[in-house]
């Protein structure tokens, strides 16, 4: 391990006194480049950052206002790609002392040998962790678990030790707060960035009061994508519900046999439009040509068609009735599950720029 080779970036908002125990305890360990940014902290906070001392390696970066912490670390991550792009790669950490020294080296040990990004995780389950910070980390890594499909033990981590390699990519990481840190995990899905995790001691200071995290409105940001692919799954499968049940109302005894069938399928038609728009533009943000991402989703709406009616036609051979009605619930089943089969594939194929 060559600690010589890593710069540490420490982003930080009207820090005390214990930012500097956190340089300090980096430089003892025998890190000698590390770059610390003030995110347009307030005057009166000033005084606890260190002076630079460019000899030592010891970088202060200064935006004028508060950009937010992502915006921080994307300065912090073009500071050295342009300056120091021939070492090995960054970790980020916290500027209120939650990440120890030692496990600040390990991270580094573990990215050194393995070449991947490293996440330095905490144990969620000991009995002083902050009930919100406890529930807001399950919640989140259920979502990533279920919904994205990565299995990661603290997505709220700030403790990441990251390549140069891949610097580049997170430079093109959308959000300027605490989403970005939530969006990075994303990029890891998006672009296959290979990460593992390494087990760090778990520290909460005064219940985490230092926290500049606002739960409700960062919460927002964070589960953003998630949130308005929701709403969006929500608005189409409304209409196709009322669709489906109004074609059934008043087309299904002369259709007779096919009535599932045809409404289904006529139901759908509309309801898929509006899903791929607002999906496109909105939900994805598809960087993939209209075209091609409009036939990747013709493909997988006709795949769902068929597997919604054959449920539907399944459960309804099983109970033996067929009414309007009891079709419609059904079908709300049914669609319930094919639900987070279809985000997945929206967004690793759909709307994905890959081949």
């Amino acid at each position: 391990m060559d600690l010589a080779q890593i710069a540490v970036i420490v982003p930080s908002y009207n820090p005390d006194e214990k930012l500097m125990s956190v340089v300090t305890g980096l430089r003892d360990i025998g890190f000698s480049h590390i770059i610390v940014v003030d995110d347009g902290s307030e005057k009166n906070k000033k005084k606890f950052f260190p002076d630079a001392d460019i000899s030592s390696g010891l970088i202060l970066l200064k935006h004028d206002v508060n950009r937010g912490k992502g915006a921080a670390m994307k300065t912090a991550f073009s500071y050295f790609l342009k300056n120091m792009g021939e070492l090995d790669g960054v970790i980020t950490v916290d500027g209120d002392n939650q990440h120890k020294p030692q496990d600040v080296m390990a991270c580094a040990e573990k990215m050194q040998q393995s070449g991947k990004v490293v996440l330095g995780v905490r144990d969620f389950s000991l009995p002083y962790v902050p009930r919100r910070s406890r529930f807001g980390n399950k919640l989140t890594s259920l979502i990533f678990r279920f919904a994205i499909g990565l299995k990661i033990s603290d997505t709220q981590t700030g403790l990441r030790a990251i390549p140069t390699k891949y610097l580049e990519k997170m430079l093109s990481v959308a959000g300027d707060r605490y989403e970005y840190e939530t969006n990075m995990l994303l990029k890891f899905k998006d672009d296959s960035i290979p990460f593992e995790e390494v087990k760090i001691t778990t520290v909460y200071i005064n219940e985490n009061e230092t926290s500049h995290f606002n739960p409700v409105k960062d919460s927002i940001r964070i589960y953003g994508q998630l949130l308005k692919y929701i709403a969006s799954s929500a608005v189409s499968w409304a209409v196709d519900v009322i669709l489906f049940f109004l074609f059934s109302l008043f087309f299904g005894d002369l259709l007779g046999d096919y009535a599932i069938a045809v409404c289904t399928v006529g139901a759908r038609v509309f309801s898929a439009l509006i899903n791929f728009l607002i999906n496109s533009k909105l939900v994805f943000s598809s960087k993939c040509g209209m075209k091609k991402s409009f036939r990747r989703y013709l493909v997988l709406a006709s795949c769902q068609v068929c597997a919604s009616m054959g449920l539907v036609y399944l459960f309804t051979h099983l109970v033996g009735n067929d009414g309007a009605g009891i079709s419609t619930v059904f079908k709300v089943i049914a669609d319930t599950i094919l639900f987070l089969c279809c985000y997945k594939f929206q967004q690793n194929w759909v709307f994905s720029d890959k081949k």
